[in-house]
Formats: C-alpha cells, sequence, structure tokens
C-alpha cells in the first residue's frame, strides 16, 4: 500500500500563482484607492474654486483681492520650476473664473435690441476665449521635453526604413536638397529606401532619381492627393518604418538615428514627430521684420504645444519629419483620406486604437517658408477647414479609444481655428458704443475695469511666462486679426457640410520681384482699421457733447482704450501686407563654419562662413584683407575629417567679408554641399540662440512701432500708386493726342 506524496514543482507553481494574483489584487486595490483619492481631491478643488469664483464682493474689495492675486503672480513670475508656474496657471485661472462669472450673471440683462445683438455676440467671443485659455493651461503646463533613445550598438538590429518624399508641382530645384540630404543619412544602406512620390509625373524628375539611385514612384491618378500619394507607396514597399518628408524639408544626417530609438523601446509607438523647422522668413517675418527676432507663427506649436501635447500621449502628426510604424498605418487603412488634414486625423485614428505618439522638440530637418501673405493665408485656410472638418465628422470628443487628456487636446487644436468670429467680434465690439451708443455690457466703466482687466493680465503674464521662447507677448492678436477673416468662411462651411472646398498645395521656391502693397489681401484689415480710425474720432466727439455726465465720459474712455489697442494690432497686420522684395531663389542661411579659400596664386586663407545657400556661402575676412571683384577661388568646406571642395567667384567683396558663387557645380558636387552644410547633425539646434525672451512691455512697444509703420506705409503706397495711375493716364493721353 503506497501513499501519494505531492508534486514539489506542482506545489511551487501553485504558490507562486497565489503570490501573484495577491500582487495583482494589491496593486488594483492600490490603484483604485489612488483613483478615489484623485476624484475626491478633483472634487474638493472644483468646489473650492467655485466658492472662489462666486463669492460677491464690493468694489473697493475685488480691487484688493485681484491686485493682491496679481502681485503674488508677479512674485512667482520670478521663481524658476514648474510649480511656480502651476501657481501661476492657478491665480489666472481664478481671475478668469471671477470675470466670467461675473460677466454672465450681473452683465447680460439687456432691454434694448441692438444692446443685446452686440452683447450676445460679445459674450459668446469671451466665453470662448476662456475655454481656450483653460484649455491651453492643461495642454501646456507640463512639457514632457522627451530625450532621444539610442539604437542598439549592432547596425544588423536597426528597422528597415522607407523615406518618402511627396512632390506634385514643385521645382527640381526644391526637391534635389530633400534627395540628396536623405541619401546622406547616416543609416545602412541595405536597410534605407528612398523613395520620390512624384504626382506630377514630370520626365525630369525620372531621369534625376535614375541619376542619383533613389526610387522615382507614381501612380495612375491624383486621388485624396498627398494622403493618396503616400497610401500608393505603402503598397509598392515593404520598410518597417516610414520617414516621410515635405519635398522642402531637408533631413539632417542624424534623423533617422535620432528618432528610431523610441520605437524599439515602445512597442506600441506608432508616430514620432520632429519640428517643421523654417530656414527662410516667412511673410511676417519678411515684412515685419521679425525674423531670428521674433518666435514666428509656427514656433508656438512646435516648441511648447506639441511638448505639451506628448505628456497627455496626444502628438499629433504633421505630415513632415516624422517617423511612423508601417504595421500599425496600414491597421488604420493607411493615411486618413477623409480630410483635407490628413496628418492630425490619421494621429487621431492611431490615438483611437490605443497607439501612442511621441514628440522630441530637436529641429532634425528644415525647409522652406512660404513666400507671400496670400499663400501663407492660403495654407492656414486648408489648416483650418481640415481640422474643423475632424471636428464635424470623427469628433475627439466623441466616439471610443482616447482617454481624457488626448480628447482636450485635440479638442484645443480644433477649437483653435474657430478664432476667426471672435477676433473679429473683437476687433469691432466697442464700435457699437461708440457709432451706436449700445452698452453691450451692462456695468459701470469701474466695475469692467476691476474684472476683465485682472483676468488680462493674468492670461498675459502666465501666458509670457510659459510662451517665452516661442511666442512674444501680442503677436498672437497680430496673426488671428490677418486671418480672421479669411478663416471664418472656410471653417463655417465645414462646419455645415465638411465636402464643400478642395485641397491646395502651397507653393514653395518662389520669388517677389518688386516690392508692393497688397491691396487685395488687406482690404478687411484696412476696412476694420478705417471703422476703428472713425470710431475713434466719434469718441471724443461723444467726450466733448457729454462732459457733464461722468459715467457717459467713463464708458466713453474705456471703449477708446479698447479702440486704440484694436488700431495697434490692426496696424501691425497691414503692415504685413507690405510685401518685400525677396529676389533670391535660394534663402541664405546663417551659420559658421570652417572654410579655407585658395586662390589662383596658390594662396590660401582660412576663414569661416557667414551664411550659406545652395547658390554660395559668405565668409568672414580678418579686418585687413579684401579679396578682389570676380577672382575665381576654390572654397573647401569640411565634414567630420574630409575636405570637399568647390570652384567659386567672388560675387560682393568688402573690408572683412566676401560673397562667394559656386559655378559648374556637378550633382556629386551639389550632393557634398548639402551633407556638409544642411544635412549637418548640428544645422539647426542653435538656431533660436541669442534671441531675448518675451517681456510684455517690450513686446507692445515693438507691435506698436511695426502697427504706426503699417498705418503710415498705407498712406505712403496709396500715395505712390495713385500718383503712377495718374502718370499712367497722362502718358495714354499723351499717346492718344500724338
Amino acid at each position: 500500500m503506497s501513499t501519494a506524496q505531492p508534486d514539489a514543482g506542482a506545489t511551487s507553481t501553485g504558490a507562486a500563482r497565489f503570490a501573484s494574483s495577491r500582487l495583482e489584487r494589491i496593486a488594483e486595490s492600490r490603484i483604485w484607492n489612488s483613483r478615489v483619492i484623485v476624484v475626491i481631491l478633483t472634487l474638493f478643488s472644483l468646489c473650492a474654486l467655485y466658492f472662489v469664483f462666486t463669492v460677491p464682493l464690493g468694489n473697493p474689495e475685488q480691487l484688493a483681492f485681484a491686485t493682491s492675486c496679481f502681485i503674488l503672480a508677479l512674485l512667482f513670475r520670478r521663481v524658476e520650476g514648474r510649480y511656480a508656474t502651476l501657481v501661476m496657471i492657478m491665480l489666472s485661472v481664478i481671475a478668469t473664473g471671477r470675470y466670467m462669472f461675473w460677466r454672465l450673471t450681473e452683465t447680460t440683462s439687456w432691454t434694448h435690441p441692438v444692446d443685446a445683438a452686440w452683447g450676445v455676440g460679445l459674450v459668446a467671443a469671451e466665453v470662448y476665449a476662456a475655454v481656450v485659455l483653460m484649455l491651453g493651461y492643461f495642454q501646456t503646463a507640463w512639457p514632457l521635453h522627451r530625450k532621444p533613445v539610442p539604437l542598439p550598438a549592432s547596425r544588423a538590429l536597426w528597422p528597415t526604413v522607407d523615406v518618402f518624399i511627396p512632390t506634385y508641382n514643385e521645382p527640381l530645384s526644391v526637391v534635389k536638397p530633400t534627395v540628396y540630404a536623405a541619401l546622406a543619412m547616416d543609416y545602412p544602406q541595405e536597410k534605407i529606401s528612398i523613395h520620390v512620390l512624384d504626382d506630377g509625373r514630370r520626365p525630369e524628375f525620372k531621369a534625376f532619381c535614375e541619376e542619383v539611385g533613389v526610387n522615382w514612384t507614381i501612380r495612375a491618378n491624383n486621388f485624396h492627393a498627398k494622403a493618396g500619394n503616400i497610401n500608393a507607396a505603402l503598397k509598392l514597399t515593404s520598410g518597417e518604418f516610414l520617414a516621410i518628408f515635405d519635398c522642402d524639408h531637408i533631413p539632417t544626417r542624424s534623423f533617422l538615428q535620432i528618432c528610431l530609438g523610441w520605437f524599439l523601446r515602445d512597442k506600441k509607438l506608432s508616430m514620432l514627430q520632429t519640428p517643421h523647422h523654417f530656414f527662410s522668413p516667412d511673410p511676417f517675418e519678411r515684412n515685419l521684420d521679425t525674423f531670428r527676432k521674433v518666435p514666428n507663427e509656427g514656433e508656438l506649436f512646435y516648441g511648447l504645444v506639441q511638448d505639451g501635447n506628448d505628456f497627455w500621449n496626444a502628438t499629433f502628426f504633421c505630415g513632415s519629419c516624422a517617423v511612423l510604424r508601417r504595421s500599425m498605418v496600414e491597421e488604420i487603412g493607411g493615411i486618413a483620406v477623409e480630410t483635407v488634414t490628413e496628418d492630425a486625423h490619421t494621429a487621431l485614428k492611431l490615438h483611437r486604437l490605443g497607439y501612442t505618439t511621441a514628440y522630441l522638440a530637436i529641429p532634425q530637418a528644415a525647409g522652406l517658408a512660404t513666400e507671400s501673405l496670400s499663400g501663407h493665408i492660403g495654407q492656414r485656410i486648408r489648416w483650418a477647414r481640415g481640422m474643423t472638418q475632424i471636428f464635424r465628422i470623427d469628433n475627439p470628443l466623441t466616439g471610443k479609444g482616447l482617454a481624457l487628456g488626448q480628447r482636450l487636446c485635440y479638442a484645443n487644436a480644433m477649437m483653435h481655428f474657430f478664432y476667426g468670429i471672435p477676433r473679429l467680434v473683437f476687433l469691432t465690439a466697442p464700435l457699437a458704443f461708440l457709432f451706436f451708443g449700445a452698452h453691450v455690457i451692462q456695468a459701470s466703466a469701474e466695475a469692467i475695469a476691476l474684472y476683465a482687466l485682472p483676468h488680462m493680465f493674468h492670461a498675459n503674464v502666465t501666458n509670457s511666462r510659459m510662451q517665452s521662447a516661442f511666442r512674444h507677448s501680442f503677436w498672437a492678436e497680430v496673426y488671428e486679426s490677418v486671418l480672421a477673416s479669411y478663416i471664418t468662411g472656410p471653417t463655417m462651411l465645414a462646419l455645415i457640410n465638411p465636402k464643400l472646398g478642395k485641397f491646395n498645395v502651397t507653393a514653395k521656391g518662389g520669388k517677389i520681384s518688386e516690392t508692393y502693397f497688397d491691396w487685395a489681401i488687406s482690404r478687411p484689415y484696412l476696412i476694420l482699421m478705417l471703422l476703428n480710425l472713425l470710431g475713434f474720432a466719434l469718441g471724443f466727439v461723444h467726450i466733448y457733447h457729454n462732459l457733464h455726465v461722468r459715467s457717459e465720459v467713463n464708458t466713453t474712455l474705456l471703449n477708446l482704450a479698447w479702440t486704440a489697442y484694436n488700431m495697434l494690432i490692426l496696424g501691425a497686420a497691414v503692415a504685413a501686407a507690405n510685401e518685400q522684395k525677396q529676389v533670391r531663389s535660394d534663402p541664405r542661411v546663417a551659420m559658421k563654419m570652417p572654410v579655407t579659400l585658395r586662390f589662383g596664386t596658390g594662396r590660401t586663407l582660412a576663414c569661416e562662413t557667414i551664411d550659406y545657400s545652395e547658390g554660395g556661402v559668405g565668409v568672414a575676412l580678418p579686418n585687413d584683407i579684401q579679396v578682389p571683384m570676380y577672382e575665381n577661388v576654390t572654397v573647401s568646406l569640411f565634414h567630420g575629417i574630409e575636405e570637399y571642395a568647390f570652384a567659386a567667384t567672388v560675387s560682393f567683396s568688402a573690408p572683412g567679408r566676401a560673397g562667394l558663387q559656386f559655378v559648374g557645380m556637378t550633382k556629386a558636387q551639389e550632393f557634398e554641399f548639402v551633407k556638409t552644410t544642411f544635412s549637418r547633425a548640428d544645422a539647426w539646434t542653435e538656431w533660436a540662440e541669442g534671441r531675448q525672451p518675451d517681456k510684455p512691455l517690450r513686446a507692445l512697444w515693438h507691435v506698436l512701432r511695426v502697427g504706426v509703420r503699417g498705418i503710415r506705409g498705407v498712406f505712403e503706397h496709396l500715395y505712390r500708386d495713385v500718383r503712377g495711375l495718374l502718370r499712367r493716364g497722362d502718358r495714354q493721353a499723351a499717346q492718344k493726342d500724338s
């Protein structure tokens, strides 16, 4: 008779399972408890905020409270660290909450139809602005500041990559540098395949691709524009990852090594985006002379917003300078084709399936900005319409798969493009009183100042701290004023019918042969400017006739101050329409790097570059040296330990500097030049160094000077254009008489 003994292995396995199950229950309990604590703290905070928002205060008490909060904000502005920023955000939320509660409960009792008509519009605009402000704080309060993850030491473990360069009607001269830079990327040649996706199906592109050894990829139609072009190429390629570049975005040689490490660490990572950096000035920067002095319109998004999105796993795909995992893109059916902002919509679809995205705030490619203001506006109209289409047909606030943070980040991105009507309301609201005597805010001027000014001051100071390196104060109003009249129609139409409108390609690489004022594009701001000037004059007439009525004088002064600010912003908007001459098709890029000049006599000179372009370089010479004009020289640039020589002539010469123009470059030399300049790993990392951070008063003074210059420029151009028309008429009359 035998007794069965328990199996030791089975016993230990059972014990392990029991321990594992117990640990899982403990972990789940802790997660549940932490969630309960978060919910309780959130509810408590909301109750406390509601009390602060709604407690009634007389004017003296409100003044004391607002002053104390603002002084506290100014003190925390001097403190380093993110927690000080969070305190400033909370103070701003309190000021805005008190203002909006007071505004909605005590100032909306209109008795006259004119008051109500203007008043409802202003209240709606203010609610929109407050919501966007709060969402912006949520989105950017804690930027992630992700760092690159290195690839494995063995290159055999690196994944395969297809590089896509979509093009449609851009000239070959714009596309060449991007192709050369893709060829120069530091990546195993057997693991990378470069494809020029030519929707223009041009023979010269085919010949160029064959000559340099990249794939010329075409399709039989142009359905779905850029998205369709990429989707067609997906069917012809097989790399594990896709690197996508707009045809004017030149990647650095380190692009793939910087970006791909995160995909190997995070198996759920579907897309990694890097900034869109521009080495040429956009129309605002060129026409207002702010290039590399004031952050451009896009720097806030790529410098702060995307980094904030990354914290919430809500980074958007921006169509270029990004890497995507092929399997996940194919799982959602390819790049989204339902809207004209196929990039953001693609990211939304990936997020809905639970995949992650990432952002590296390291410029690893650079491209050309739009040349003209009209082209810039056309590009923004497309973005506005596309984001509105997504809002209508795939709203992030509804549907499955998104966390709360992702929903709010997407919602803010889409709501941003609804600023057209609110901006127009703010630019015209004081005119309701100055023209028609309408009291759109049913409160005294003193009460308005006590509640509205703290809200505005806190928002300005807090945003200045958060956005200091990426957006200077008051410039957002300038950008929005330029675009408001143009994006209002497309966004409203897209809300009604998302299928209305068509895809438009942003032209790049053009020239502006002569300075001129764009009367057509500036018509909306000119009209608004004239209306505000007229309202400003009527305000003083109103004061003259009502000097004995203190309340009327105070209300008029408040509206005059508002109108003066509007004229300041509109003046800067008008100045942006003063198109400056741009005769260079190859913009110069400022960069210091060693260079050697060899003259025909055998003499050599070691010096440093000032800038470079695809056509030549500018060099700094010792102060006592000047080179003769039109002399032939050999320019040597260096890539690591390698030296590359280019034949050039002296096209400009002055004591201490010279301009050298390349001559007779072969395609091999064109490739070598891009490799030693545009595709350097450090080409764009120090781009913003030396630029002053934001200071609100200094920024206000800057916008004031630009606005005055814009108003003066309108009259100067008007005088010149009228005189030209009169002279042309005189010549035509003289020709008829003869």
